[in-house]
């Protein structure tokens, strides 16, 4: 007679144990930044955390900008449950003529196979000076 609670116990677990969806979950460890006063042609570099806080690995399948003035890359392109990643950004601020000077916001998008969050956005501004003349 006692071999009947262990059973349900046991099925009720298989079943439960079922259910836990595995997958992964990009955290970014910030959306947004700020390079702040950039004079123009200075070429800017950030980096920053991409973390995998789900139970399957992250692929990442593609990391884009949203201009030519910009590149991003990820190292590495598959992260682990629990691990971390770090995206690569550099910024040319001249990349669009010496004229160019004001308030400039960029984007760069990770795509991946996080179900939940599957294009991520980071989003940087940069105040663009003109050059000091010799």
């Amino acid at each position: 007679m006692r071999t009947k609670p262990i059973i349900i116990i046991l099925v009720t677990t298989t079943l439960l144990g079922a259910c836990v969806s595995y997958q992964p979950s990009i955290i970014l460890e910030e959306d947004y930044f700020n390079f702040g006063d950039v004079i123009n042609g200075e070429i800017m570099t950030y980096e920053l955390t991409v973390s995998n806080k789900g139970n399957s690995p992250l692929e990442i399948e593609s990391v884009s900008t949203s201009c030519g003035c910009t590149t991003a890359t990820l190292e590495p392109m598959t992260i682990q449950p629990g691990e971390k990643g770090t995206l690569h950004i550099e910024f040319d601020s001249g990349a669009h003529g010496p004229e160019l000077t004001g308030k400039l916001v960029r984007q760069i998008f990770i795509v991946s196979n996080d179900p939940n969050m599957p294009e991520a956005k980071i989003e940087f501004v940069a105040n663009i000076l003109p050059k000091s003349s010799p």
